[in-house]
């Protein structure tokens, strides 16, 4: 499946609800959820058909999909490893989902967006322990130390990022230290701890179909 380039406030209002998707206007009264709660296109407003429980699960499956912006195959793939897993299958699933490095980056703040932390990562600017990482679905431990690269700490773009994003609180399971550019891995995330607007059991229970 190839990567969405449309507008992405249109899958927030598909969806119905904030995915986070825009950076900081999200965060604003400018965000389209705030000013138009209805989903996208000339009839939007008027749609009230009734959905099936396929559609309830398949809706489900596609906002967990989007939030973390992950085409379908690769959704698939981190399903796959986490049914294998022990415990349950849906809390390994996100647990699997936050623990990827663009996740990571982008809950420190660095990336104001999960496709802009994405991009600092293709781009060499984010390291893993001292040694550059270009792999935007590399699955962080805990003690792994992230950081910006010290090459790029000089860039606008990413200290703008930082001093915004110190003002906002990030997961307990993480620390940052926005003085160093870098922050730790502090213990693997609960389910508690991962903030996301979804059911879980849904998406397991359409892949489990």
């Amino acid at each position: 499946m190839s990567r969405y380039t449309g507008a992405v406030c249109r899958l927030c209002r598909t969806e119905g609800t904030k995915l986070f998707l825009k950076g900081d206007r999200c965060y604003t009264e400018k965000c389209a959820i705030n000013k138009r709660n209805f989903k996208p296109g000339q009839h939007g407003q008027n749609r009230r058909a009734k959905v099936s429980e396929y559609g309830i699960r398949l809706r489900e499956k596609q906002k967990l999909r989007r939030f973390y912006g992950i085409n379908e195959t690769q959704f698939r793939r981190f399903y796959a490893a986490a049914s294998k897993m022990a415990g349950q299958t849906g809390h390994n699933f996100l647990q699997l989902l936050e623990r990827r490095l663009d996740s990571v980056v982008y809950r420190f703040g660095i990336g104001v967006s999960r496709n802009q932390a994405r991009q600092f990562v293709r781009h060499g600017h984010i390291t893993v322990n001292g040694r550059k990482v270009d792999i935007p679905s590399f699955l962080v431990k805990a003690g792994d130390v992230i950081g910006v690269h010290e090459g790029s700490r000089d860039k606008v773009l990413i200290r703008e990022n930082i001093e915004v994003a110190a003002s906002r609180s990030i997961p307990e399971w993480l620390q940052f230290d926005p003085e160093k550019h870098e922050g730790r891995i502090l213990a693997l995330p609960n389910r508690e701890q991962i903030e996301v607007p979804v059911k879980e059991q849904l998406v397991v229970e359409f892949y489990a179909r």
